[in-house]
């Protein structure tokens, strides 16, 4: 949860978050313009994975701005990805995460923006343009977040006490069998519900107390958790592989990830990691 607080005294924040502002109204000015109907690029990537005039759109917009303000490289989902093993501090950008749920017309697609040393994430901005809202993990400190059409600010809150356990999963996956035998073993330890959403939004949904448990079984790119890998950590929560190691960056071959699961803080970290252990030997 997030509590009223004062505009943060923090020259980073105020240098990046216009980047950003700007970058989400774009992506609204795209939503609208596609779901009135209107002519829209749609391509697919090698993987069969769509692409939109959109991405390349905010992605062109973020490289420049970012450049014009600082002088670290860009790692981007729709960039050149050559070179990167020799960079020690870089920004990781996924310029539309959730193009998917774009596509489908459901507005819960965001911004990934984050800020890699070495390779561990120090600063995120995770922003949800339809909902007007930046999530920023800064470089010391509880997490932040900022209304842009009310023009405010406020600071994570831990919830006094726990509600009942919710799953974060996307729209398709409870259908698949990974994901179902998972909540299966999760039920033989706990009730829960099932919050259905999309992309880096089930982060947030963890620091509005909406999630608790976010498993993943099918793959990801180092821009889908970075942002929120930051801002989940930062409250006591965090995301790790089934061996129970934390996300580090741009350390492989590949930028693709392995499956994880995410929690909200270590008492969901030990529920998350039971049924996880349930499930694999269920048999």
């Amino acid at each position: 949860m997030f509590i009223t607080t004062q505009v943060p005294n923090d020259a980073f924040i105020q240098q990046i978050l216009p980047c950003v502002l700007q970058a989400c109204a774009m992506l609204r000015e795209e939503y609208q313009h596609y779901c009135a109907g209107g002519a829209f690029d749609i391509n697919k990537k090698s993987d069969d994975s769509p692409v939109t005039q959109a991405d390349f759109r905010v992605n062109q917009y973020l490289t420049e701005a970012l450049q014009a303000v600082s002088d670290l490289p860009l790692l981007s989902e729709e960039g050149d990805k050559t070179g990167r093993q020799a960079w020690q501090k870089f920004w990781l950008l996924d310029p539309l995460d959730g193009t998917k749920e774009f596509l489908h017309q459901r507005p819960q697609f965001t911004i990934n923006l984050s800020l890699i040393e070495g390779h561990h994430t120090i600063f995120a901005m995770l922003a949800v343009p339809e909902d007007y809202s930046v999530y920023i993990c800064p470089l010391q400190g509880l997490p932040l977040k900022y209304d842009a059409k009310i023009q405010t600010w406020s600071q994570y809150q831990a919830p006094a006490v726990n509600q009942a356990i919710q799953v974060g999963l996307s729209q398709s996956s409870q259908q698949k069998a990974q994901y179902l035998d998972y909540l299966v073993a999760l039920e033989q330890i706990t009730p829960y519900s099932i919050f259905k959403s999309g992309s880096a939004y089930k982060f947030c949904m963890m620091l509005e107390d909406k999630v608790d448990i976010y498993p993943r079984f099918h793959p990801t790119c180092e821009w889908d958790t970075s942002a929120g890998q930051c801002l989940i950590e930062r409250i006591g929560g965090g995301l790790i592989d089934f061996q129970g190691r934390p996300f580090m960056y741009n350390q492989r071959q590949t930028l693709l990830n392995g499956g994880f699961l995410a929690y909200r803080n270590l008492e969901m970290k030990q529920l998350a990691l039971q049924a996880l252990e349930r499930m694999v030997h269920k048999d």
